[in-house]
């Protein structure tokens, strides 16, 4: 049975994915900071019949990362599709005069440094394989920075530049690498389809080869 990783599972998004890929035949491992609300999750979609599991996990700390990934692994079987998107703290939405190297660090191990830990975590499997996806899903900063958005206008381009390298250092390997970009909050976005409509689109990135980064909606639309 494949299974899908989800970096950031939370009741909206994610667990909208867990469920689009959980009707394809996925097993699901939830990685989050907090087990009390990885297991509401997990309760909620078991009872539709779907195969999950939730492992607690701070991006920013890479021993404790690498280490859910491994157990959901092991529990659940080798990670077919990887989905980076944990929610950015509002500290890291500051104004650029207020950005401080401290905040700078985190803000790129949130980001990037999570990305390339969990990447090298998973990669040999699916490079062994010859297959596997990963998907970063990113805010608009990914694309164009915003002076009140200092931290993710620094972290994002950073994790957009690994990941846009990998798509194309593993292009011929059958392993996809794919971005997302959500220019705001998607009830705020008023999609036709909603978060389902944004899991389905998901869903394509993993199923089809295409290029690295995709717009949800375009940039000026976004409402951030």
């Amino acid at each position: 049975m494949p299974v899908i990783a989800i970096i950031g599972a939370g009741p909206g998004l994610g667990a909208a994915v867990a469920r689009r890929f959980g009707r394809e035949g996925f097993s699901v491992a939830l990685i989050s900071r907090n087990q009390t609300k990885l297991d509401s999750m997990a309760a909620d979609l078991s009872t539709a019949g779907i195969t999950v599991s939730g492992y607690t996990a701070d991006v920013r700390v890479p021993a404790a990362l690498e280490d859910a990934l491994v157990r959901a692994a092991a529990e659940l079987g080798p990670i077919t599709a990887l989905q980076y998107s944990p929610l950015p703290s509002r500290d890291y939405l500051k104004p650029v005069l207020e950005m401080t190297p401290e905040l700078a660090v985190e803000a790129l191990q949130f980001s990037a440094l999570g990305l390339i830990h969990a990447v090298r975590t998973v990669l040999p499997a699916m490079r062994q394989a010859g297959s596997g996806s990963i998907i970063m899903i990113n805010g608009g900063t990914s694309v164009k920075a915003r002076a009140d958005f200092a931290g993710t206008s620094v972290a994002f381009p950073a994790e957009s530049a690994y990941g846009e390298m990998l798509h194309d250092a593993l292009e011929g390997e059958g392993v996809r690498v794919s971005q997302l970009v959500i220019p705001g909050g998607i009830p705020q976005l008023q999609l036709v389809n909603g978060i389902d409509g944004v899991a389905d689109r998901i869903w394509d990135l993993h199923a089809v080869a295409g290029p690295f980064r995709t717009m949800l909606i375009p940039l000026e639309e976004g409402r951030e």
